[in-house]
């Protein structure tokens, strides 16, 4: 069977090498020139480092690690008011793993390159499915046709355009946009984590093992704001103007941000479909079920979904309408239990209001001196780690 991914993402990537495995004939098309590098730190828990560890690549993923040792909170003068292990601070425990998605989505191309066809700096223009297959279009002339269509192109996932209509239908907004950044370190952090916060409106910034630069993330409310998000200098506009006047080392972290070269910016928004496919084409990650990054588990529900769509198609043996359905039964209660993080964890990382940063600042700086703060914080980050184990992998 011969299967198009659209996507070369974690969700694209991961699924490309389960198919393989299995004995399909993968094609992954990428709108970009190539696998994109850096990118922000990413998370892999529960459920997902069993499908990392069974691709062979734990080790490797380990290696990779960001190595953040400490992680703390500061008011606007800079002053620490809360500090703890970078594990702790990134509501981490146990065997989870953290790099950055650009390493991740790197070792898994470096897995997957020899046995999948990637086709870079194009993508589907045109879908007409019919008895035997799909007829593609893409925007570069080229044509095939395909048993099966896989969109795995994330949250504005073209994929769900051409089979199952405009995001609108299928995208939700949180109220909520967030910017991400590669920036000078001009603080001279050494695998450490800073985080401000103020009404409205949240800064961070942290280095990572090897790297001599510094990542910046910025996390604000906003009413829905209307630009091309292939604008970059609206983007840059709009982040700008939703920092001003505030304090800290802010408007040296916007400085940096605006002369980025991987500026990333985007609503926090979450995709519920009934349905995640149609004919022969399926979704799979934030295509069909972004959970946002405020819940922490984008890229686990990824590589889950993607072993498990793999395994339920292989299962079927040939019956692709049997395997989607076993797909969506598998991973709905998974994805739901991660979906509802994201709207709690949001309202903890941005305060509305002066007197919530207020309060927040002093309940922080009480637990900062009270002894057994990281077993007090690791309770209040279960929640994300019974959602990372809510689904019981089969051996496919």
């Amino acid at each position: 069977m011969n299967v198009l991914i659209s996507g070369a993402s974690v969700a694209g990537i991961t699924l490309a090498h389960w198919l393989r495995r299995h004995g399909y004939s993968v094609t992954v098309v990428e709108r970009a020139p190539a696998v994109r590098p850096g990118g922000y730190k990413v998370d892999i828990r529960g459920a997902a480092l069993k499908v990392i560890e069974r691709m062979a690549l734990l080790d490797a993923v380990r290696a990779a690690r960001t190595d953040v040792r400490s992680g703390s909170v500061v008011d606007a003068s800079g002053k620490r008011v809360a500090s703890m292990d970078g594990d702790t601070f990134g509501g981490r425990r146990h065997d989870d793993a953290e790099l950055l998605r650009g390493d991740l989505t790197g070792l898994l191309y470096e897995a997957t390159r020899d046995g999948v066809t990637y086709l870079f700096d194009d993508s589907m223009a045109k879908l007409s499915e019919h008895a035997d297959g799909v007829d593609v279009v893409f925007a570069s002339g080229r044509t095939g046709t395909y048993d099966l269509i896989v969109g795995a192109d994330g949250l504005h996932s073209n994929t769900r355009a051409l089979a199952f209509g405009p995001a609108q239908q299928y995208v939700r907004d949180l109220g909520y946009y967030v910017s991400i950044s590669t920036v000078p370190n001009h603080l001279g952090l050494d695998r450490e984590e800073l985080t401000y916060v103020g009404p409205g409106r949240t800064a961070l910034t942290y280095s990572t093992a090897g790297e001599t630069t510094a990542k910046a993330m910025f996390l604000f409310s906003s009413e829905p704001l209307s630009y091309d998000r292939h604008d970059r200098a609206a983007q840059q506009r709009l982040l700008a103007d939703a920092y001003t006047g505030e304090g800290w080392e802010v408007p040296r972290l916007i400085e940096g941000a605006q002369a980025a070269p991987d500026l990333y910016f985007d609503s926090l928004s979450k995709v519920h479909m009934e349905r995640w496919s149609t004919g022969r084409t399926v979704l799979i990650g934030d295509a069909a079920y972004c959970a946002s990054p405020a819940s922490g588990q984008g890229t686990s529900l990824a590589l889950v979904g993607a072993y498990v769509l793999a395994g339920e198609l292989a299962s079927a043996a040939g019956d692709h309408a049997a395997g989607f359905a076993a797909y969506e039964r598998e991973m709905r209660p998974f994805v739901n239990a991660n979906q509802d993080l994201g709207p709690a964890n949001i309202k903890r990382m941005v305060m509305r209001t002066k007197g919530q940063v207020r309060i927040s600042m002093m309940m922080l700086a009480l637990l900062n001196r009270m002894p057994g703060k990281e077993r007090m914080m690791a309770k209040a980050i279960e929640p994300i780690h019974k959602a990372a184990n809510a689904i019981a992998l089969k051996e496919y």
